[in-house]
């Protein structure tokens, strides 16, 4: 069925409508692809240089192909769905994203971008779709079913199955009962996480879910840690961040480790006797990892030395293990010349943060992403053994950090589902609390219109996460669905947060209200894991990887 000749909703079967709105979002993308190849085919340089050469017009490719792809997973889920509110969000959702595609979408505040600027013209019926699906009062319906909704508490389906549905109700209620009563406290102290709290995520199999069994995980798949992270983060992101270090560290040594380094770490990396941090970034080199400066140099004895200055260290002191990405091949430029270390530290305290001889460290105030602290780390000839060379290979440490980038993408975007989710609640809670002119916030539209499109966006990123998470579980490479999934769900975390904020007025500016928190919290999802810059440019140069069979990011 097509749709040239329907005009409204109540004419077509929702299907049929997701159907068309998946078909031509998909169209779309494949032509602004088709038209970013033309275009770098026409310039003159090497591969790198000529995507480098054409930034804006593959970035504004990598944001099209994410709503494209958000467009087909919303578009599947709401095939089984057939409750007003959820279908309501699933029609604003795609319907907006086609709107966007057909008129131009922001890559951030200060930069829309638009097809034309490949030559390719949106094809009407995008909008025609789009105002299908919106029907004959442009959404209007559609919204207040969808606010009303949310306004009572409730929330969209988001069963999956047996096991997993447990899971979520099982981390749900830890959340609501540990973490959110105390999480604004906590972040006004700038408080660590308490260890008790650590503790019981412990004992919750937290960190083991994607540990295999055998070495004393849970065994379970990516789309099992985006719901237990995306429940932690719905609470306060430093609790559904914890497990992120965890997450790299357990897929590094589970895909490079030696027998004797799974055996050591992995175990106790699950059941959260050793916690890990991530020691990869150093000062000026950001996400240019190629120049990375810090040395690790091999004495006679076959120990390491290491020495150099790292920063942005998220959970430093209260750490028992770093992963440590070091120069062991002086000689040799960019990343061939870096290797992985598993370096054991000494847990630190309050008193004493950095207990090692050969490690200092400097903490980092930060507005939000507090319960773990941040640090600047300073290597003075820090001491690790011979062992702890991951995998026992020099010089492979980049191309098994790219092992983990897509998990931890994905646990990222699942931190910020979870961060649009709270915003929304929150926003929503204040509006029906909130009386002005003698009745609730909620009932004036521009603020019930702001609780259903934060609903609706929320959705959108949840679907687009989980169809990250599959896909990575099926043993498939997901690089481009984990940084699509990262990508827009920040964004929606932070607009959700922003909206959230307004609907609450001058109060949400004050520091004792919990939105100003998730503001701070939400900002730093498009900053970490891969810039939103970062994420488009991996997205752009691996969609043209899979359609050239070529390396559009070799030098």
């Amino acid at each position: 069925m097509t749709i040239e000749n329907v005009s409204f909703l109540s004419n077509t079967a929702p299907d049929a409508l997701f159907d068309a709105a998946k078909r031509l979002a998909g169209a779309h993308s494949d032509a602004c692809l088709a038209g970013l190849l033309t275009h770098l085919q026409n310039d003159s340089g090497n591969a790198s240089q000529k995507l480098n050469a054409k930034q804006r017009l593959a970035h504004g490719v990598a944001w099209t192909a994410t709503l494209a792809e958000g467009v087909a997973a919303v578009a599947d889920w709401a095939r089984e769905r057939s409750t007003p509110p959820e279908l309501a969000a699933a029609r604003l959702a795609v319907a907006e994203a086609l709107y966007q595609l057909a008129s131009g979408l922001a890559m951030s505040q200060v930069e829309t971008f638009r097809a034309f600027e490949l030559g390719v013209e949106p094809n009407p019926e995008m909008a025609r779709t789009a105002a299908a699906l919106l029907g004959e009062d442009a959404g209007a319906s559609l919204r207040a079913t969808l606010a009303k909704h949310i306004a009572a508490g409730e929330w969209l389906d988001d069963r999956l199955d047996d096991e997993l549905d447990a899971m979520r109700d099982m981390i749900r209620r830890f959340a609501e009962d540990h973490i959110s009563p105390h999480a604004h406290q906590w972040h006004l102290a700038d408080a660590l996480i308490p260890d008790t709290v650590v503790a019981q995520l412990a004992e919750l199999g937290v960190f083991g879910i994607c540990i295999p069994e055998t070495h004393g995980g849970l065994g379970l798949g990516k789309l099992a840690m985006c719901v237990v992270t995306e429940e932690l983060s719905r609470a306060w992101i430093a609790a559904g961040s914890l497990g992120t270090r965890s997450e790299i560290a357990g897929d590094l040594i589970a895909a490079a480790g030696t027998d004797a380094q799974k055996a050591t770490w992995l175990p106790r990396l699950a059941s959260g006797a050793v916690l890990p941090t991530a020691v990869f970034t150093e000062p000026d080199t950001g996400s240019d990892l190629g120049s990375l400066t810090a040395r690790a140099r091999q004495g006679e004895d076959g120990s390491w030395t290491i020495t150099g200055a790292k920063t942005w260290i998220t959970h430093a002191s209260r750490s028992d293990l770093m992963t440590v990405l070091a120069r062991t091949e002086p000689d040799v430029a960019g990343h061939r010349g870096l290797s992985m270390f598993l370096a054991a530290k000494t847990r630190g305290t309050e008193d004493a943060p950095f207990p090692d001889a050969g490690l200092t460290g400097s903490e980092i105030r930060v507005l939000g992403y507090r319960g773990m602290r941040e640090y600047d780390l300073a290597f003075t000839g820090f001491q690790v053994g011979p062992d702890a060379l991951l995998g026992g290979e020099r010089g492979q440490g980049f191309r098994q950090l790219m092992q983990t980038f897509e998990g931890a993408r994905i646990q990222t975007a699942a931190r910020a589902v979870g961060v649009a989710r709270n915003a929304m609640e929150l926003g929503a809670r204040y509006a029906t609390e909130r009386m002005q002119f003698g009745k609730p916030l909620a009932t004036f539209p521009r603020v019930s219109d702001k609780i259903a499109q934060m609903a609706a966006d929320t959705l959108f990123v949840r679907e687009l996460t989980y169809r990250a998470a599959r896909v990575k579980d099926r043993g498939d490479r997901s690089d481009i669905e984990a940084g699509m999934a990262k990508l827009l769900a920040a964004r929606v975390a932070w607009a959700n947060a922003d909206a959230a904020m307004q609907i609450h007025g001058g109060i949400g500016y004050a520091l004792e209200t919990p939105i100003s928190r998730v503001l701070c919290d939400a900002r730093i999802l498009s900053v970490f894991e891969g810039s939103a810059e970062i994420q488009a440019h991996v997205i752009g140069r691996g969609l043209l990887d899979r359609i050239t069979q070529r390396n559009w990011g070799a030098a």
